[in-house]
């Protein structure tokens, strides 16, 4: 049984986020620490730092959707989406979670931006600013964006919708990665 917020009864359902492709079991990577990619938690903004999903009323404007809650933080499910995306579609030795974030020489890192349902679109929009840090100092930043149109503003609409636009967002990272 799951309470948030004290007396307040528990949600009917959790939200997460599901890679489209995932590794296959048995699948391995080898390498050392100055070629291996840790893809660390992105920073958010304050109003995404939350289990609770964000809606834009209008430019000055946010709520939250009602009855629609994360599992976890969004910054943490799109951390895992894109670390699994990449490992699942490249030869990188990818790493995540823990003290090896820090050992690795190449880093991808940067802000969710957004991760939003924006109601005068009826839309979910997932923007994320990737900051790619190689070993021999070069820092590379990029704008990616993704956005999944005509959706409803329920917990049964938007779920899917952000999957899809977060497997989007990180397949487009992963490219830009190589």
């Amino acid at each position: 049984c799951v309470s948030i917020g004290g007396d307040s009864e528990a949600p009917d359902q959790l939200l997460t986020l599901t890679p489209a492709v995932i590794a296959p079991a048995g699948d391995a990577a080898n390498g050392d620490m100055a070629s291996a990619l840790a893809v660390t938690e992105p920073s958010t903004p304050q109003h995404l730092n939350v289990i609770r999903i964000p809606v834009r009323v209008n430019d000055t404007s946010l709520a939250y959707l009602q009855d629609a809650f994360w599992v976890q933080k969004p910054s943490q499910l799109f951390q895992r989406v894109l670390a699994e995306t990449i490992r699942a579609t490249s030869d990188r030795l990818v790493i995540g979670g823990g003290e090896l974030d820090y050992a690795a020489r190449t880093q991808l890192g940067g802000e969710l931006v957004a991760m939003d349902y924006d109601a005068p679109s009826s839309s979910v929009v997932v923007r994320y600013d990737a900051v790619l840090r190689s070993p021999n100092g070069d820092v590379r930043t990029q704008r990616f964006e993704s956005v999944v149109s005509g959706v409803a503003p329920d917990a049964l609409s938007v779920g899917p919708a952000f999957n899809q636009a977060a497997n989007e967002l990180a397949a487009q990272v992963a490219d830009w990665v190589g």
